[in-house]
């Protein structure tokens, strides 16, 4: 009886081991592995470039996520990293791609296309925030959450703090204008919500605050007229005065007006409805 349980017992675990033994003759290390063998770093790179002029981001960020795996300390590794951050962003997976980037910084802070990694991180959040219907339509960006706005003029000002001489900053400088226009008119709708709900001391902060902080944007006249119409609702004689002394000292031709009236039918539209307040 004791032998033939013996027995049992040793051909259920050669079953057993049998089976193990298929198991690892069928197992797959990765798609990678059967559709790459016989690759190297450089035909990677190349296959991986080629895909990104194609437009073809999927079958690039595959390629060079495999380059990155399989010579993590080639010549084409660092390069395969930046390219997956744009290959993400152009894919339109802005999270992989700021990831993508940051990674690249924190690992090669000293490489030659550094500035480019934060170039791209400000690109990224700068086109997060135009939407969809922005595309299409003469919208006011500025009417809506300046979350993106702020970190994409956070991005740009660092890479030209870092990097003054880098080719990225001329368009950098531009960016960082229109970044600044788009806040200070924010700050102005903000002001005007104020003024409806008669938070009045509120919207002249608002506006002051305007003018504090952005000097030289579209949005300074604004943001007077908001000090004047609170300062006027409160009863404060002295400062509605300064106020409007300020005005017409520097837009005597009622610059405001002058906008509005230069503005396309589109564009009124768009403000009058408010579709983002």
């Amino acid at each position: 009886m004791r032998l033939f349980l013996q027995k049992i017992l040793f051909i259920s675990f050669l079953t057993i081991a049998l089976q193990g033994c298929e198991a690892l003759k069928n197992f797959k290390f990765g798609d990678d592995e059967i559709e790459y063998p016989d690759w190297d770093a450089k035909k990677f790179h190349d296959e991986a470039k080629k895909a990104m002029k194609s437009e073809s981001y999927k079958k690039a960020i595959k390629l060079y996520e495999t380059l990155e795996i399989r010579y993590p300390f080639g010549d084409y590794a660092a390069q395969a990293q930046l390219n997956i951050a744009y290959s993400y962003y152009k894919n339109d997976e802005p999270d992989a791609a700021l990831a993508a980037a940051d990674r690249f910084i924190k690992l090669h802070p000293r490489n030659t296309s550094v500035d480019y990694a934060y170039y791209l991180k400000g690109l990224i959040n700068f086109n997060r925030s135009i939407s969809f219907i922005d595309r299409y339509l003469p919208t006011d960006a500025s009417q809506r959450n300046p979350s993106n706005i702020k970190q994409a003029l956070e991005n740009f000002t660092e890479l030209t703090r870092r990097f003054p001489q880098s080719k990225y900053v001329p368009d950098a400088k531009q960016r960082i204008l229109a970044l600044r226009n788009n806040l200070a008119m924010y700050e102005i709708h903000v002001a005007r919500f104020y003024l409806k709900r008669r938070a009045y001391i509120a919207a002249a902060n608002r506006g002051s605050y305007v003018i504090k902080e952005y000097q030289r944007t579209p949005a300074v006249p604004y943001a007077l007229q908001v000090m004047l119409e609170a300062y006027t609702k409160l009863g404060l004689d002295d400062l509605r005065h300064d106020t409007e002394r300020i005005y017409e000292l520097n837009f005597p031709g009622g610059s405001i007006k002058e906008q509005y009236k230069n503005a396309t039918i589109a564009q009124k539209i768009w403000n009058l409805i408010g579709f983002d307040q």
